[in-house]
């Protein structure tokens, strides 16, 4: 989920604390609760700062180990750690704990539910898990949780109330959600207008409860890409991946490596320059405008030696300032 999304979950998380009479008896330990569940809520994305060393290293490694099952139990603890340090040990550790570790663990399981994923089941698998249910940012999940915060600052219902209410109707949306995902899933052969017998497609979430958008990957490795919308799948482009040489060299680049290492619906594009050559990785499954903004661009010389590279989200306008940046 975004930022703001996980914050609201993290006051939400608070207010559901309440139910807790040790939480809501004590104005010290509701507020020790507050705060851990705010930032145990925001913890597991304090991997951003990986940005610092670049957008491969961030790409590669974001949502990586820091949600992973360690990751979990250590940022618990260093989150209660702190909080009994500042409150000089006065605070009862279970009750402080638990709620952080909840406000944690639900972090890392909603980034499960859209298309980036996460490594959570680190240390077991190194894979990407992203089950391509809910938008990154989903608006009913947001303003449901601003309403019910809103409603709680202005004393018009008692937390015990708003909250739990409100995290039962959370479980309701992501269970129907999921379910609408399945369902579409198993329509995407029958509503194919150009079906040719493959039942590898994927249904990605957008912000519009009633669309998705469609990849449908051929044995041959290419691409068609579409929505749907209102019951109908249409098909919007086609990408079919390129074998030129270049393509195989550009492997090696760590710039690369990182991109193919976090997205297995990456398709390459060749283009010849009187200098060499420029290899464009795209992510299909992210098509905005009638182009795929995320990328990894490699630029080689004739002897297929680097000659500048970009890894992250632009469009071609700015992606080819920042190239022109890396080579001169």
């Amino acid at each position: 989920m975004d930022t703001g999304t996980h914050l609201v979950m993290g006051i939400g998380l608070a207010g559901l604390a309440c139910i807790d009479p040790v939480v809501a008896n004590n104005t010290s330990i509701f507020t020790a609760v507050l705060i851990g569940t705010i930032v145990g809520s925001q913890a597991p994305d304090f991997d951003t700062f990986l940005r610092l060393k670049g957008n491969a290293s961030y790409i590669k490694n974001h949502r990586g180990i820091s949600h992973s099952l360690p990751a979990i139990a250590i940022w618990t603890i260093v989150i209660t750690g702190l909080l009994q340090l500042f409150y000089q040990g006065s605070l009862p550790w279970l009750h402080i704990g638990s709620w952080v570790l909840l406000a944690v663990c639900i972090h890392v399981f909603t980034d499960l539910f859209n298309t980036y994923g996460t490594q959570a089941m680190r240390p077991f698998t190194e894979k990407w898990i992203s089950w391509n249910i809910i938008h990154i940012f989903d608006p009913v999940i947001f303003a449901t949780h601003v309403a019910a915060i809103l409603i709680w600052a202005f004393g018009l219902a008692n937390p015990v109330a708003i909250f739990p209410v409100l995290y039962l109707f959370t479980i309701f949306y992501y269970t129907w959600r999921t379910i609408a995902h399945r369902s579409t899933l198993r329509k995407l052969p029958s509503l194919d207008p150009q079906p040719d017998g493959t039942k590898a497609y994927v249904a990605i979430p957008t912000i519009s409860l009633s669309h998705w958008n469609i990849v449908k990957r051929a044995a041959d490795g290419s691409f068609t890409i579409g929505d749907l919308r209102g019951g109908k799948l249409r098909w919007l482009d086609s990408v079919r991946c390129s074998d030129h040489p270049a393509v195989a060299k550009s492997r090696n680049d760590n710039a690369i490596r990182s991109f193919l290492y976090f997205t297995k619906f990456a398709c390459a594009e060749v283009k010849e320059h009187d200098w060499g050559y420029e290899v464009r990785w795209s992510d299909v499954r992210y098509r905005h405008r009638k182009q795929y903004p995320f990328v990894a661009v490699l630029l080689m010389n004739k002897e297929y030696e680097t000659v500048g590279s970009y890894v992250g989200w632009l469009s071609d306008d700015r992606l080819m300032k920042r190239l022109r940046m890396n080579t001169y």
